[in-house]
This record gives structure tokens, C-alpha cells and sequence, in this order.
């Protein structure tokens, strides 16, 4: 199933704090979470209808003002993604792990998106950049060649470009390594 998402990334607590209300008064849209983050941001995360989350975008946008760091509307997001988000998925037997690491929260969730919908793979953790300076990484599991894959499509979509920091593909992880992401 997929659903549309929106997400903004400000510069202020206090103005993230509004922009959220905002964000919930103008359109029927659902909260998934509204929270602080390094360093000092806050981050909005919702869904809803196509033309609700955009309108509700634009009206967190017009709050935030200058403070408006970045902001997203997908559309159809896989449903991984959300899971991936709200909490670590239990990892099923696989053969590789593939990170993604990014210096922008919303270059997360779009290569999260880009990478489940190119190759069969699942979605360990979207860790949004809370406690980690700000930056973002996407933790992905299966064979070999569609996490190879996964990952080479999230880094290349278009709303990640030029936001990477590092990725990585490891074959034959170790049970240990699993257990270190839970």
C-alpha cells in the first residue's frame, strides 16, 4: 500500500512547534511524529491525500519562513519506509546489509523510497537525523545484488544527489552486526 507523505526540516523549535499546528489545521493530514533534533531543528513528518499534504506543506513552509531548512512531498511512498521510520524492523535472514548515510534528513526518505521500490529489499531502520548531528541514514537488507542495486538508485534519485556522505554494501554480515542496529 502507499500513501503520501509530507516532511519539513526547520532551523527552529519554536517555529517548528507552530509550523506543525499549522501543518495539521490546514488539510485533513495525519501526524506521524513532530520532534526536536540536532542540532536545534525540528522535524515534521505526516500524511494524508496528495492535495492535503501539499497544501499543509505550504502552509508549514509559509510559518517557518526563513527557517525552513529543506521539505519533501512524496507521493506513493512505500509502506517500508514509514516502518523503517517510526521504529527498527526486526531484519529477516538475508545475505547483505547496505547503509546509506546522508547530510540531509529529507535525502533520507527519498533514497529510503528510491531504493525499497527499485530492488527487493527491506527496511531495516530510517534513522532522521535526531542524536547523530544531524545527519541521516538509511539501513537496508537482502541479497547481495538487489541491496547492491537498492542502494545505487536511493544515492542516484534525483532529491539525494550531492547530499551523500558514505555508502556501503556488506555481503555476509555478521549476526552480531544485525544485533547492534536493533
Amino acid at each position: 500500500m502507499y500513501t503520501t507523505i509530507g516532511f519539513l526540516e526547520l532551523n527552529s523549535i519554536a517555529k517548528g512547534i507552530e509550523a506543525a499546528d499549522a501543518i495539521l489545521k490546514t488539510a485533513a493530514t495525519e501526524l506521524i511524529f513532530a520532534r526536536a533534533g540536532c542540532p536545534g531543528k525540528y522535524y515534521i513528518l505526516f500524511t494524508g491525500e496528495v492535495a492535503a499534504v501539499k497544501s499543509s506543506i505550504e502552509a508549514g513552509m509559509a510559518i517557518g519562513g526563513h527557517h525552513t531548512v529543506d521539505s519533501c512531498v512524496i507521493p506513493r511512498v512505500h509502506q517500508q519506509v514509514i516502518k523503517a521510520i517510526n521504529a527498527a524492523v526486526e531484519p529477516f535472514e538475508t545475505n547483505a546489509i547496505g547503509v546509506m548515510e546522508f547530510y540531509s534528513v529529507t535525502a533520507a526518505v527519498y533514497a529510503a523510497d528510491a531504493a525499497v521500490k527499485a530492488a527487493e529489499v527491506n527496511l531495516i531502520d530510517v534513522r532522521l537525523g535526531t542524536g547523530i548531528g544531524g545527519k541521516s541514514f538509511v539501513v537496508l537488507t537482502g541479497e547481495v545484488a538487489a541491496v547492491s542495486e537498492a542502494v545505487k538508485c536511493g544515492i542516484n534519485t534525483p532529491n539525494a544527489e550531492g547530499m551523500t556522505v558514505s555508502q556501503v554494501v556488506i555481503p555476509n554480515p555478521r549476526p552480531e552486526i544485525f544485533e547492534s542496529l536493533m
